[in-house]
């Protein structure tokens, strides 16, 4: 996968949530769940996608830019989404 991101975007989510987006090479996609976010028009699609990095469960939402995956954030899942997780596998 090819990753893309507003840098701004990077370090402040590195700031608010110690992860980097760099940290998405490591995004294990073949267990990973996917949906999408349709809770807003956001003017693109944008999917929000429960997967492991380093065997922690992270939760990566970002959209499709021509071949490339834009990031929008990245973070430790919490309970909730862990618990769902769970139960889709």
């Amino acid at each position: 996968m090819q990753y893309e991101w507003d840098e701004n975007k990077r370090v402040a989510n590195l700031e608010r949530h110690k992860i980097d987006f760099t940290d998405a090479d490591d995004f294990e996609w073949d267990t990973a769940i996917e949906t999408i976010d349709d809770r807003y028009d956001y003017g693109e699609g944008r999917w929000v996608t429960i997967g492991f990095i380093n065997k922690e469960l992270h939760v990566m939402v970002y959209t499709i830019r021509g071949n490339k995956i834009r990031i929008i954030s990245l973070r430790k899942a919490n309970r909730r989404e862990s618990k769902y997780y769970e139960e889709k596998q």
